[in-house]
């Protein structure tokens, strides 16, 4: 596919999709992206192809931006580990999907990429786990990751049912450019380097460039195999050596102190409720505690044997991030 074939991108306001549609287009694509009306045009300044504005829940905007194109990179999803009402993240991500799928069907689309998360894979004790263990709703912890949880297999149902053309990515935890809101890891990198993280607790995530989890989309439309998923991830690095790094690329010293996890979930608890009353999100939730227990780290060898994707590595994703947090002036 691809010689100047339209394909529509959703999220393109956001992280992970802005890098998407840079990467269709930089394949050949004529790229058209679909955006809220509300989203913040930080990353659709010098986009790569046209702008629609229309949201995935609503399903005429959804046929509308669909017309006519070949393709569709599902990327839009409601990136939230924490909200008042944690339902509402499950229905955003299902029905918006659900959405989605049934227009792209409709619209004749001949290939699609859908973007779900390594949320949807239990972690290996001890090791890096692969595709090949599929979490269910009722064991994915927090609400987001029940939420792509139940997406993920509506589409894998859609596929054997429907006939659904649509290849399954599961980035791990992308880092880099264009972070703008910032995602949770962003969060975490952008702290450290204000020196407001001093400690951290005993746990590990695989880290993967955005521009690198951008690229095994593209790999995946073109060469994915339908309703097969595919880990597009980086390197295993526990949070104190990503904490060390960013400590030394700043010129802080690094946190030393290792916090056991009970202590702090009464911590945890009031960060909740004072998000309640202001409305902010919370910079920890117990929810989160709950996760680092886990050691969340993945392979990618699925997608490197059969998309022929790579990932650089993950120190280098750390000082790109850092250095964009820096001009856009998040970092002091």
């Amino acid at each position: 596919m691809a010689n100047g074939e339209t394909i529509l991108v959703t999220g393109v306001s956001g992280f992970v999709g802005a890098a998407v549609a840079r990467a269709f287009a930089a394949d050949g694509w004529q790229v058209r992206g679909l955006a809220r009306a509300t989203s913040p045009t930080t990353n659709l300044a010098g986009f790569p192809g046209t702008i629609v504005h229309g949201d995935m829940l609503d399903g005429a905007s959804i046929r509308a931006a669909l017309d006519g194109c070949a393709a569709l990179a599902h990327v839009a999803a409601d990136y939230r580990l924490w909200a008042p009402d944690p339902q509402e993240i499950v229905r955003h991500n299902r029905e918006g999907t659900r959405t989605v799928m049934e227009a792209a069907l409709a619209a004749g689309v001949k290939r699609i990429v859908y973007t779900s998360s390594v949320a949807t894979i239990a972690p290996l004790d001890g090791g890096a786990a692969g595709e090949d263990r599929p979490l269910t709703e009722q064991t994915a912890i927090g609400a987001y990751k029940r939420s792509k949880v139940v997406a993920e297999r509506l589409v894998e149902a859609m596929v054997a049912t429907h006939g659904l053309p649509a290849v399954i990515v599961n980035p791990s935890t992308p880092i880099g450019p264009r972070d703008v809101r910032p995602t949770p890891t962003g969060r975490i990198l952008v702290e450290a380097a204000n020196g407001k993280m001093p400690a951290f607790v005993d746990t590990g995530l695989n880290l993967v460039h955005v521009d690198d989890v951008a690229r095994g989309h593209v790999l995946a439309l073109a060469k994915g195999q339908l309703g097969r998923r595919y880990i597009l991830g980086g390197e295993d690095v526990m949070l104190e050596t990503l904490l060390g790094e960013v400590a030394r690329l700043v010129g802080r010293r690094p946190p030393t102190v290792s916090l056991p996890r009970g202590p702090l979930m009464p911590l945890a608890l009031v960060s909740e409720t004072w998000a309640r009353l202001t409305g902010r999100e919370p910079m920890l939730t117990r929810d989160a505690l709950r996760m680092s227990r886990y050691r969340m780290f993945f392979a990618s060898d699925r997608a490197r044997a059969e998309l022929g994707y790579a990932a650089r590595p993950w120190r280098q994703a750390v000082a790109d991030a850092l250095g964009w947090f820096r001009e856009q002036g998040m970092i002091r």
